[in-house]
């Protein structure tokens, strides 16, 4: 991933669910979502991420950070949305950060 971001884990899965990638931007630990969508029919990719969703990776992250006695650290949840066309070709990546507060 770019952006200055330094990955950490892929798929960290535990009781609560999954986090797509934990990694660091400068002192931040950064728990990231990754929405992939094919065309616009259902949304974009993005739209994906429902309050419902929100606080499923709040509570993933605060269980990472517990775990993982770093939760003195500054954190953040990005979502990154990757658009690709009907026919799968790659079109675009949107990264927002911060895009989840508690």
């Amino acid at each position: 991933m770019q952006g200055g971001y330094r990955i950490l884990e892929r798929n960290f899965r535990c009781r609560y669910g999954e986090i797509d990638i934990v990694a660091e931007d400068g002192d931040d630990l950064v728990f990231v979502e990754v929405k992939t969508r094919r065309g616009v029919a259902y949304g974009l990719p993005e739209e994906a991420v429902t309050v419902r969703k929100q606080r499923k990776l709040i509570e993933l992250a605060l269980y990472y950070l517990d775990m993982h006695a770093c939760s003195e650290r500054s954190w953040r949840i990005d979502v990154v949305a990757v658009q690709l066309s009907s026919s799968g070709k790659f079109e675009e990546i949107r990264i927002y950060q911060h895009a989840v507060s508690e």
